[in-house]
Formats: C-alpha cells, sequence, structure tokens
C-alpha cells in the first residue's frame, strides 16, 4: 500500500474546505438544522464538501441487529431497526416537508434490503465480515440522502454521494486500509466536477469499497479518517471537524473537571494525542493532512462560534512544555523474558512477526537486555498469541491496565518534566516508561485502579499550575 506522495495535481476543489459532522451532530432535527447553518456559513467563504456519519447510535443499532441474526433470529433483528428508521422518516418530514417522498421510499428500500441481509446472516450460520460491513453502511448511506435533502430544502445546492465510489481500500472488513493512489484518483474524480459545478458533495464517511466494489468499512470513528483522505486527495484549503467538544482538550473532562481547549497543536502532538485517548479525532485521520499540510480544525457543531483547535505543522512550545495529559484503559501488558535475547539478532523481528500473523496492534514496547515488555488494546487474539510467543521465551500477562501519555511540543528539550512527573505519582506503581520514541510524548502504565488519581494529578501538577524554573521550557517559540 502505498501513502499519499508530493503534491496533488492542480485542483477546481482546491478552495474548497472538507466539513465532517459526527453522529452527534446529526442525531436529530434541531442537530440537522444547526449543521445546514454551519454549511451555508462555509459556503460564503469557500467550497463546502460535506462528509457526514450516521445518526447517533445508528452504527450499534446496525450492529447489534448483526449480531441478533448471527444468534439465529433475522425477523427480531430487523423490527429492532424500526425506531432507527422512524428517526430517519420523522426529522424528513419535519425538515424536507413536501420533498420527503422519496426519502421515506428510500428507507422502505432499506428497510427490505436490510432484512434480506440480516437473514442472509442468519443463513450463514456464522459471522461473516462482509455482511457485517454491508449492514453496517446503511447508518452513512441513510444519513448522507436525508442531510443533502435538508440541505436542499435550505436552499443549498447539495448533492449525496456514494463514498463507496471515492474511498478505495483492502479487503480488511471492519478495519479496512485506504489504498491511497485509487482512493486519491476516485475521489477527486468523484467530487472535484461536483464542487466545481457549485455544488455541495454530501459523503458519507466510515465507509468505502474494494477494487472490485464489495462494501468495507473503516473503522470505529472512521468517519473523520474519510474526511482527511477527501481533503487530501482535493486538495483542500482545511479539513474541519465537527464535533460535541470545543476542540482538544487538556484531558478527558469526564475524569478532570478542570479541563480545557488546547488553542492550537502540532500534527505530531494530535496525533499522540488521537491515538492515546482523545475521541475527538480519529487517530489516522492526522497522516493524509499532514502529508498535503492541509489544516485540521476540531470544533463543536453545538456552539458553532467557539474557536475550537487548530491543528497544523506548526506547534507552539508552552511553558512547561505540557499541553495534555490523554490516557487509554483496557490495556493488557505482555512480557516476554527470554536469553536467547542475549547478543542474538532476529528475535525481535520474530516477536512481532506473531502480533502481524494476528493483525494485533501493539502500542507501547520498552526492552532490556532479556526481556520485552509491550501493550496491546485489542486481546482478541490474546490466547493465540501466547501460545505462540511460548515458543520464544516466557510470557506473562497483566490485564486491566491503562495507558497515560504526556503530550507537548518541546518535551524532550526541557529539563524536569519526568521528575515532575514521578514526583507527582509518587504513590502510584508506574511501569513501561517509554520517553524518546517522540519527540512530544512521555508514555507509562499503570493499574487501571489508578488511571483517574493518576491524570487528575499529572494535570493539575503540570495543567493547572505555573512550572517551576527548574522545569520552565524556552520562551514560547513555534517549531517547524
Amino acid at each position: 500500500m502505498s501513502e499519499l506522495t508530493g503534491s496533488p495535481p492542480p485542483s477546481p476543489a482546491a478552495d474548497s474546505v472538507v466539513l465532517k459532522f459526527g453522529g452527534t451532530s446529526v442525531a436529530d432535527a434541531a442537530a440537522f438544522e444547526r449543521v445546514a447553518a454551519i454549511v451555508r456559513q462555509a459556503e460564503r467563504a469557500a467550497r463546502p464538501v460535506v462528509v457526514a456519519s450516521a445518526l447517533a447510535g445508528a452504527t450499534d443499532a446496525l450492529l447489534a441487529a448483526t449480531a441478533r441474526a448471527e444468534e439465529g433470529d433475522p425477523a427480531e433483528a430487523a423490527e429492532r431497526l424500526d425506531p432507527l428508521l422512524e428517526r430517519h422518516a420523522a426529522i424528513a418530514r419535519q425538515l424536507v416537508a413536501r420533498e420527503a417522498a422519496p426519502l421515506l421510499a428510500e428507507l422502505d428500500r432499506a428497510r427490505r434490503d436490510v432484512a434480506q441481509l440480516l437473514d442472509r446472516v442468519a443463513r450463514a450460520g456464522a459471522p461473516r465480515p462482509a455482511l457485517r460491513d454491508e449492514i453496517a453502511s446503511y447508518g452513512e448511506r441513510l444519513s448522507t440522502s436525508l442531510l443533502a435533502a435538508v440541505l436542499a430544502a435550505a436552499g443549498l445546492p447539495a448533492r449525496a454521494i456514494d463514498a463507496r465510489r471515492c474511498i478505495v481500500t483492502d479487503e480488511t472488513h471492519g478495519r479496512a486500509s485506504p489504498l491511497f493512489p485509487a482512493t486519491e484518483r476516485r475521489a477527486r474524480a468523484e467530487l472535484a466536477p461536483v464542487v466545481a459545478a457549485g455544488l455541495i458533495p454530501v459523503v458519507g464517511g466510515f465507509i468505502a469499497a474494494t477494487p472490485a466494489g464489495v462494501t468495507t468499512t473503516l473503522g470505529r470513528g472512521g468517519s473523520d479518517y474519510t474526511a482527511a483522505l477527501v481533503g487530501a486527495a482535493l486538495g483542500a484549503r482545511e479539513i474541519q471537524i465537527w464535533t460535541d467538544v470545543s476542540g482538544v482538550l487538556t484531558a478527558d473532562p469526564r475524569v478532570v473537571r478542570a479541563a480545557r481547549t488546547i488553542p492550537s497543536l502540532s500534527y505530531a502532538e494530535a496525533a499522540e494525542l488521537a491515538y492515546f485517548g482523545a475521541k475527538v479525532l480519529h487517530p489516522k485521520a492526522i497522516q493524509p493532512a499532514m502529508e498535503r499540510g492541509i489544516p485540521v480544525r476540531i470544533l463543536n457543531s453545538h456552539r458553532p462560534d467557539a474557536a475550537g483547535t487548530l491543528v497544523t505543522a506548526r506547534g507552539e512550545v508552552w511553558p512547561g512544555a505540557v499541553k495534555a495529559i490523554a490516557h487509554k484503559t483496557g490495556i493488557t501488558v505482555l512480557q516476554v523474558t527470554s536469553a536467547r535475547m542475549l547478543g542474538a539478532y532476529g528475535f525481535l523481528r520474530a516477536l512481532f512477526e506473531v502480533f502481524e500473523r494476528h493483525h494485533t496492534v501493539v502500542d507501547v514496547v520498552t526492552t532490556s537486555e532479556v526481556s520485552v515488555s509491550l501493550t496491546l488494546e485489542d486481546a482478541r487474539a490474546l490466547p493465540q498469541i501466547t501460545a505462540e510467543l511460548g515458543a520464544l521465551g516466557e510470557v506473562s500477562v497483566e490485564a486491566g491496565r491503562a495507558i497515560v501519555c504526556i503530550v507537548g511540543e518541546g518535551l524532550r528539550a526541557t529539563p524536569g518534566i519526568a521528575a515532575r512527573v514521578f514526583a507527582t505519582l509518587q504513590d502510584i506503581n508506574i511501569s513501561l516508561i517509554s520517553q524518546g520514541a517522540s519527540r512530544v510524548n512521555l508514555t507509562f502504565v499503570v493499574d487501571e485502579a489508578w488511571v483517574g488519581e493518576a491524570v487528575r494529578g499529572l494535570h493539575e501538577a503540570m495543567c493547572e499550575r505555573p512550572p517551576s524554573p527548574a522545569g520552565t521550557a524556552p520562551r514560547p517559540a513555534e517549531i517547524a
């Protein structure tokens, strides 16, 4: 799979702005009206391209129905989707009025089509990832049709575009990886003429297709990724992620009440925060924007006047260097100990090939002369992984752990950071400390039971208090 390379060819959509709206931004009729107002405002300054998620809760409902069909009851599974379809119908009747008939007809077709797919799932007698993706895709397919109609009813020249004609992926159903050159060509061919004609494309996030046209999905939160891929393909002026919070915060507000919005981040800072727990941005969404140098702005659709967070190639160094504390729970730690590591080559390759065979991502890695410790978030293949690792050495497993990540430009060059961190957490056992893999973070693992206390203590010490003279960063400056 190739990455995006170089600058895109000149595009008639180069002055476009991509606006992605998450599920909470299209939850009900009032939310759709707010989206229409935001798109209207964007149209005054640029050519908007809209990427929409499924209605809040839609993907969960579709996947739950699929799971029920796998248990052998497709009729009940289909009935469980009636409230979701009725939500679409109610929004259409309220906001599209006399033009609602085509949308209601589309909902009836979707009801029949999904019921047939659920029957196929039940007859298969086992999970079928391709069918699961096909069923899940109806969330975005229906929301984009509805949003395009709502925008048109509000006087905005919108046109629904099937994202499966734009985003091309491999065949890894449930978490497919984009094929970048093909995606760039397809997205530009589908969307640039629509934008050039003065229309507003409305594209479904999350869903895609293989080169053969089989429906795939990009994984949960994948609509951000779609927006970044579309923006990169079009060479857009900016990518805007509209969600239900005002930008990226200094910590999870559910854990730290004093968390506040960070005005600006570098791509590196945003990527680390997204990967290690910040829920407002998909971890993979930064890469396409970074490769094209496209600013990403995270905004609140419930408070559209709030400034939000701007992510660019240039990041400001804050006094004390620390901008945010991210965390991720549900982590499993594996340790592999073997004297065969001493003076040997090829050991680490053999170890990581085990995780590659089981399509399992490793988050944090630390090594010593005779052992490797690493963390996993996805432990579904853990029994098979530990069985294979047993051939390499003694394996120990610790579940119920959490990763804590301290992020900020200038972190590596600021003296006293580690001392402040570990002084703050002197009563909490810390393991798997990692600093140096990235210039912008310090990462470690704690017991999950202590993560809330750890994050609150670190936030108070490093984000709410002025730094001590020993830990003061250089004067605020921009990092290229």
